[in-house]
């Protein structure tokens, strides 16, 4: 007796997916309408290898994705090797031994895809496909707002309206962190991550007040840089709310319209980072469309960058024009099938005579025909 085909050949890991036609087309051109932008404003391409050994993998802000690279044995050097989780790290690396002769600031830009143990609440999807930029050697403001201008500028290339970038300091409330009592500071790390005002006037003892004007300070740019700005914070802490007043005047200057706020409270996945950082999203949405910011490249030049998720934006973006399918019949010639793809479309090659071309145009998804020499809509021919 025979059975049906078992449908477990085709089911894949949580987390994992195939991308199918026309999807993976709109994803690989979006990715190439990114980078040609940030090949405009300056930055060269790189690209890593998907697989290195753990101690360069892990090298300097390499050790944040430790907990979220997959680990095999390399058959030729019985070491040990990772999965990238995140390219950023790689680019560090990058920079400072094979581009460590290069003038800085150094601008350079990748993409590829990652693979990662698990997925959050906001991205469950355990490969990732990212693009993004870093800019290596100046510790800047005007860096910090070349980062974010430069890749709203990416986003609005590929049809992104309205898109927002919360901004924060990591380093400014964990500066703040170092100085209440250790026994404390779990519960206040959860209180400011809810944003729960009583539980954090609760548990930051004599910083309450402090704390309490900072979730204050979230929201708008035009107001909450003011609000910030009127904290008296101490030691470091003021010097990071400064640098975030000048990277937003800096962004103000040279795009007004650009939508920011500023959550000042905000650590969570910053683990490397050390100034000025940035989310994106898309207006209505909830999903990250980006991440990232100031951190120490390699072992400690300064560097800040973004890395765009572009799984994520292709499903959030305007699908861009596809090129039309015109049907072939067996028999056109090599002089009339270039004659359409010049004109914009993919040609479909009939590879046996066809009673119908019509109806086998139709069947293949084609939305137009090429016969006795003219391009006609199937519409049109139907008629």
């Amino acid at each position: 007796m025979n059975e049906a085909p078992s449908t477990h050949s085709t089911l894949l890991p949580t987390g994992l997916r195939d991308v199918l036609p026309p999807e993976a087309e709109r994803e690989a051109r979006l990715i190439e309408t990114i980078m040609d932008c940030f090949a405009s404003h300056g930055y060269q391409r790189v690209e890593s290898p998907l697989l290195e050994f753990e101690e360069t993998l892990f090298a300097g802000s390499g050790s944040a994705t430790t907990e979220q690279v997959f680990r095999l044995m390399d058959p030729d050097s019985q070491r040990m090797m990772g999965v990238r989780a995140d390219i950023t790290p790689q680019i560090g690396r990058i920079a400072e031994s094979r581009l460590v002769g290069t003038p800085r600031p150094l601008r350079l830009t990748y993409s590829g895809q990652c693979l990662r143990v698990r997925g959050s609440h906001l991205q469950p999807e355990r490969q990732i496909s990212q693009a993004g930029i870093e800019l290596i050697g100046d510790d800047l403001a005007e860096a910090d707002a070349e980062i974010i201008l430069t890749s709203a500028a990416a986003l609005a290339a590929v049809g992104l309206q309205g898109i927002s970038f919360d901004l924060t300091v990591p380093s400014l409330v964990l500066s703040l962190m170092e100085r209440v009592a250790p026994e404390r500071r779990s519960a206040l790390s959860r209180a400011l991550d809810r944003k729960d005002s009583a539980a954090v006037e609760r548990d930051a003892g004599v910083l309450a007040e402090l704390f309490i004007k900072l979730l204050d300070a979230t929201g708008p740019v035009e107001r909450s840089i003011e609000a910030l700005l009127s904290i008296d914070l101490p030691g470091s802490a003021k010097q990071h709310a400064i640098r975030l007043a000048e990277t937003v005047a800096v962004i103000k200057a040279k795009n007004p319209d650009l939508l920011l706020t500023i959550d000042p409270i905000e650590f969570r996945g910053y683990q490397y980072h050390t100034g000025v950082c940035m989310t994106v999203f898309a207006p209505g949405r909830q999903a990250e469309l980006g991440r990232g910011g100031r951190y120490l490249s390699g072992k400690s030049e300064p560097a800040t960058g973004i890395t765009l998720y572009a799984d994520t934006i292709a499903r959030v973006a305007p699908a861009p024009r596809m090129r039309p399918r015109i049907y072939l019949p067996h028999g056109t010639t090599p002089m009339g099938a270039d004659f359409c793809r010049q004109r914009g479309f993919a040609t479909v090659a009939g590879l046996t005579p066809n009673v119908s071309p019509s109806q086998e145009a139709v069947r293949l998804n084609c939305t137009h025909i090429y016969q006795n020499g003219e391009i006609a809509t199937i519409i049109e021919e139907a008629k």
